[in-house]
């Protein structure tokens, strides 16, 4: 089979202006960057369309990757088989993971959207005005310092770091991953520019000698911060193999961050279309709980069907099986793993009741696997359905199409875990008791020191983000499964007073990843014709 890369290379391609037209937008409305991707100025949009939102989410995911942008994708191309109009939202992939280990965020086989290695590098820019934005406001602060401190900034408390995108392990004391730092979620959280100014200039950059808080809007440097992220916040538009509209917009981390692309380009997709189909990162645990009680909090958003992603390699790595077995038939394995989408399940199921099962197809799956996960889905009365986007695109996934159209037409009982008023510990132990189904939650003294800290502030109202490793519902990786009644460790707790937010960290998660032993830029080249390759 051909490479993701030659796939996509190989495909036909729709100029992006007729993408755009099919979506009956006006021609002044559209910026073109080249002939296949644009942005679109999304203030100026007036439809008043209210379309279906489709989340997309997965059990805990392997260190290989389950396709969960994938399934997204096909089933965007089998909503125009079946004469639905349909659009994707989805996250600008980060470098970090381009060259490290996960590879690019753009799909895979023939459910891909194109140009992915425009998608997959610098695209329109975004990240590198959000980087730029980021690393202005330390050198502000750094300035004030020096030009004077009229502030009276204490130099040891200064609580906001620089970003970079690239994975880099010996910067891990000054700086964050661009995918992890706060500008990139408050990109992503903004209704529009006037509310990305006031959410930049609530940023706590620092607190000053005698101990008061010192934020972004103190420096006066929200217009230039506003300035810099003015083209970066219309959002793109590209396309998929099958040339289906697509906005890729935002991409903060969810193991680190919230996991989801921005409001407005969700909003602007449910003015476009009839069906928006979207995705959050990594397992539910983390993407999907952070959609629902972040995002959807924050902009007033209500899904109207998850989807579960699920593989039945995913599910026998979660019953103990190495990398070189998964790919083997071991349905003793299967039947050990299958406890972990069993949670994911239970946990959606607390959120939203429209939950269909989506089995991600590997050619080494048997009849008899499928069968079997088929049979525990029915336990739930749940709807269960194979798709083979990877293999076939759209064509696929016409089933889980079908499907989802007629789940997203049932009543739905949404609703979120936790109310505004609740105290931190009370939200932090909620979440762990009930989406990740720990017994006790230990403090650090740090992190006790901390969450007393954001109450001086008056800020418990915020909700809490995790920050935790995506490979279990614990903050163990080693723990997979269907873990209950353990410690959870709360390490650490920083204050995203800009976001509106305030991130938890438990385990060894951390801000700024390293490369490892080989990493993907090992593969990636240009050929003697100037093509990239090895890019996936």
């Amino acid at each position: 089979m051909l490479s993701d890369i030659e796939i996509a290379r190989n495909c036909h391609k729709k100029e992006i202006m007729d993408i755009c037209h099919d979506l009956e937008i006006d021609d002044d409305l559209v910026e073109v960057y080249g002939k296949y991707k644009a942005k679109i100025k999304y203030d100026k949009i007036e439809k008043d369309n209210k379309g279906k939102l489709i989340l997309v989410t997965a059990i805990n995911p392997t260190p290989y990757g389950e396709g969960k942008t994938t399934i997204s994708i096909g089933l965007l191309d089998a909503m125009k088989l079946i004469n639905k109009k349909a659009i994707g939202v989805l996250r600008e992939p980060s470098l970090g993971p381009v060259f490290g280990f996960k590879g690019g965020a753009a799909g895979g086989g023939y459910a891909q959207i194109v140009p992915m290695e425009d998608i997959n590098l610098h695209f329109t820019g975004d990240l590198d005005a959000i980087t730029s934005a980021n690393n202005l406001i330390v050198a502000a602060v750094e300035n004030h310092i020096f030009q004077g401190n009229e502030l009276g900034i204490d130099e040891n408390r200064i609580v906001f770091k620089r970003c970079l995108d690239v994975n880099d392990r010996s910067l891990r004391e000054k700086f964050n991953i661009t995918a992890a730092c706060e500008v990139m979620s408050i990109f992503c959280l903004a209704d529009n520019l006037k509310d990305l100014r006031e959410k930049l200039g609530n940023i706590l950059v620092a607190y000053t000698k005698d101990d008061k808080p010192v934020f972004v809007r103190d420096l006066h440097l929200e217009g230039s911060l506003v300035v810099l992220l003015k083209d970066a916040i219309n959002p793109n538009i590209v396309q998929t193999l099958e040339n289906n509209p697509v906005l890729v917009h935002g991409g903060p981390f969810a193991n680190i961050a919230h996991g989801c692309n921005s409001i407005i380009a969700t909003k602007l997709g449910l003015k476009l279309a009839d069906y928006v189909i979207t995705e959050a990162g990594f397992g539910s645990d983390l993407g999907a709980e952070k959609f629902f009680d972040i995002k959807c909090r924050k902009a007033n958003l209500k899904p109207d069907c998850v989807v579960l992603v699920a593989t039945i390699k995913a599910l026998k790595y979660n019953g103990g099986l190495g990398k070189d077995e998964i790919m083997q038939e071991n349905l003793s394995a299967l039947e050990k793993g299958l406890p972990n989408l069993q949670v994911h399940v239970e946990n959606m199921l607390k959120f939203n009741s429209n939950v269909v099962v989506c089995l991600n197809k590997y050619a080494s799956d048997t009849l008899e696997e499928i069968e079997l996960v088929r049979k525990f889905c029915s336990k739930y009365d749940l709807p269960f359905v194979v798709s083979d986007s990877f293999v076939e695109g759209g064509k696929g996934s016409i089933s889980l199409a079908e499907e989802v159209c007629r789940t997203c037409e049932k009543e739905n009982a949404f609703k979120l875990l936790y109310e505004d008023s609740l105290t931190i510990e009370e939200k932090i132990e909620k979440l762990c008791k009930e989406i990740y189904h720990a017994g006790k939650v230990i403090y650090s003294d740090v992190a006790k020191e901390k969450i007393e800290e954001v109450k001086r502030l008056s800020l418990s109202h915020l909700p809490v983000c995790i920050s935790k490793t995506q490979y279990s519902i614990s903050d163990d990786p080693k723990k997979l499964g269907y873990p209950k009644d353990y410690d959870i460790n709360v390490r650490d707790v920083e204050l995203y007073s800009g976001a509106g937010f305030i991130t938890i960290l438990m385990g060894t998660t951390i801000k700024m990843p390293g490369l490892p032993k080989v990493p993907n830029y090992e593969k990636i080249d240009l050929d003697e014709n100037g093509e990239i390759i090895g890019l996936s």
